[in-house]
């Protein structure tokens, strides 16, 4: 019955001023997850998705949307009966899911659904992803350092055929050569056409019978290479930074894939980072702070001296221009240094000291006998 359904917009989790992009988005996600050929013989899965797809035949139809808007599930009572294209009791002609359903099976099944892209072309090799640690006085100036990493490099006896020399790679049988095969996947909205990468030759469309004994039939060989990589001033933890050309190699003819190198930065005793400003905390004394004093602060770039103004009070904020870290998109833009000034309190003080500061709040308003009158 209709008062037992869920909300369409609740089954594809948008909200009601979804735009046609959002449904198709989230219905495609939840499509995905619970296409029956992905969850065989779970009729919950099953039920979900078909739920799912009645739910997006309304909504992606601005007339339905609108009837649905307006009148709720009642709109479609009785509408469906269930024919050859409806599901529960619900009509879906009209609705077209011929797109959405390509870019799913294709998904699901690995291929490129109806569409069928040939990937024989030339393809760019995988990126190879690695970190590398420096301090924190590397990451704000920038810095230079060398890894060494194992790359795959063409086998210099087949000269990255694979095969065994005197042999070379036979038409693959299964594709005929063309690194694909065609699958015919039976759905609920009909016959879909999926090209799937041929699983015999992984689309290169050739098969190795004899392999090369150095490369094991690859191709390719590991050799051990160091690689320098530059260190930009102003990187920051967590960012990375991209070597061209040093990945995993490229598939018939296609270009080395890149080499991203992940920064990990270590911590500072001293100084905190937020973007290019740099903070920290620095000490004074009751002395210092009440008649003012050259004091001098520690910055990534070394010492400098500030004046404290006489009078000056506990957690005062002090910004020192420039002293901060050098911005990646232009070097020679630097933050700010804010440094929190804190008076510290004697825990120690010697007989003559003690008596100098009793002497001194005497002189001062006499806090320490105030509560006793």
């Amino acid at each position: 019955m209709a008062e037992s359904k869920r909300d369409y917009y609740e089954v594809l989790g948008v909200s009601k001023d979804a735009s046609d992009a959002d449904l198709k988005k989230a219905y495609r996600q939840v499509a995905k997850k619970y296409h029956p050929d992905v969850n065989p013989g779970d009729a919950e899965a099953e039920k979900k998705f078909k739920e799912a797809s009645e739910a997006y035949a309304v909504l992606s139809d601005s007339e339905k949307r609108r009837q649905y808007d307006q009148f709720g599930h009642a709109a479609f009572d009785g509408g469906g009966g269930g024919g050859a294209g409806g599901f529960g009791g619900f009509d879906f002609s009209g609705a077209d899911f011929s797109d959405i359903f390509g870019d799913i099976f294709g998904d699901i099944f690995g291929g490129g659904g109806r569409r069928g892209y040939s990937n024989q072309g030339p393809m760019k090799g995988m990126n190879i992803r690695k970190s590398i640690r420096i301090t924190f006085e590397e990451a704000v100036f920038g810095t230079e350092k060398e890894m060494e990493l194992n790359l795959k490099e063409e086998c210099p006896t087949c000269h990255g055929t694979g095969a065994k020399a005197g042999t070379s790679p036979e038409t693959c049988a299964k594709c005929g050569g063309k690194g694909q095969v065609v699958y015919t996947q039976q759905s609920f909205f009909g016959t879909v056409q999926n090209v799937q990468t041929c699983p015999d030759c992984h689309g290169t469309g050739k098969i190795v019978k004899e392999k090369c004994p150095d490369c094991h039939g690859s191709g390719f060989v590991s050799v051990k290479k160091k690689i320098k990589v530059s260190i930009p001033a102003g990187i920051d933890n967590g960012q990375s930074v991209r070597i061209r050309d040093k990945g995993e190699p490229g598939t018939n003819g296609g270009p080395r894939g890149d080499l991203l190198v992940e920064v990990v930065v270590a911590r500072h005793p001293i100084f905190q980072r937020q973007d290019v400003h740099l903070f920290s905390t620095v000490p004074i004394s009751f002395a210092q702070a009440a008649l003012g004093a050259d004091i001098k602060i520690k910055t990534v770039d070394g010492e400098v001296v500030y004046t404290v103004k006489a009078g000056t009070k506990t957690d005062t904020k002090v910004r020192l221009k420039g002293k901060g870290v050098p911005s990646l998109r232009n070097p020679k833009v630097r933050g700010d240094h804010y440094v929190t000034l804190v008076i510290q309190t004697p825990d120690k003080l010697s007989k003559e000291a003690k008596a100098a500061l009793k002497k001194f709040d005497e002189l001062s308003g006499n806090t320490l006998k105030s509560a006793s009158k």
